[in-house]
């Protein structure tokens, strides 16, 4: 199914009035700048995570009126099905997802013991599975979606002692590439955007790690990331939630199936 855009409403300052989204992991880093710059395009918000006080704070700062939340875990089937819901009941028909919600733990493959393996795939790989599935019907049924993945360059490369966060994130593109041949043809697109090393609680424990094998201090392991990105920088939240935004936009119709990399140039090969 192929959409017809609005001249009108793309030159428009909100570009998204009368869109509802919902954001996973919105109450901090990445999620949080997403869903500040959703807002700000004119999108009606749904923020969703497990951490009830941090979603609130960002639904505060929210540009516009109607937004919410719901407190859920995205590893949980029935809870993203109850809130997603609830969200739908709310605000309407889930238009644009953005998932977010995500987790990151290290150690040396032959340390990976089989609760760390579950736990990175259960959070990064099968709660996107949650989250899609709970919206995908709904936006076939209107004819339009916007689904954007936020994976990592750990899904486009490998890295030493986090092979179940790349797996997890390997899958993510993965499905990204899969669903996005599936749907092609119903005005939805569905899209990866692969951050570098950013700037939010998330990285703490590439710091810790550096600091544990190095002795460094925290400020001299956070430049050691940084040296990695060619721009000489950490990828800060607003730098993807700027992306995500544009793929959101009803003007992106043909970014589809892409895992965009956010890191400053850093090469994604090998």
């Amino acid at each position: 199914m192929t959409t017809t855009l609005d001249p009108k409403r793309e030159r428009t300052a909100a570009p998204l009035a009368g869109r509802h989204a919902l954001v996973t992991g919105a109450g901090s880093g990445i999620g949080r700048a997403c869903a500040l710059e959703l807002a700000r395009l004119g999108a009606t918000l749904t923020l969703v995570g497990r951490r009830g006080a941090a979603l609130e704070a960002t639904c505060a700062e929210l540009e516009g009126d109607g937004h919410g939340l719901a407190v859920a875990d995205i590893t949980d089937f029935a809870a993203v099905r109850a809130a997603f819901d609830a969200a739908v009941a709310a605000r309407g028909p889930i238009a644009i997802l953005v998932n977010n919600a995500g987790a990151a733990k290290s150690a040396p493959f032959g340390r990976t013991d089989p609760e760390l393996w579950s736990e990175m795939l259960a959070v990064n790989l099968t709660g996107t599975y949650h989250c899609t599935h709970a919206v995908l019907a709904g936006m076939q049924a209107a004819g339009w979606g916007r689904i954007v993945n936020v994976a990592s360059t750990a899904g486009l490369v490998g890295y030493a002692y986090v092979a179940a966060y790349c797996a997890a994130k390997h899958g993510v593109v993965g499905l990204t590439r899969a669903l996005a041949l599936e749907v092609a043809k119903q005005g939805i697109t569905v899209n990866a955007v692969c951050p570098g090393y950013t700037d939010t609680p998330l990285i703490e424990g590439a710091v810790d790690n550096i600091v544990a094998k190095t002795g460094r201090s925290t400020d001299d392991a956070k430049a050691a990331l940084a040296a990695r990105n060619p721009q000489g920088r950490l990828v800060q939240p607003e730098d993807v939630a700027a992306t995500v935004g544009w793929l959101c936009l009803p003007s992106s119709d043909a970014i589809h199936g892409q895992s965009i990399a956010v890191a400053g140039g850093e090469v994604m090969c090998g």
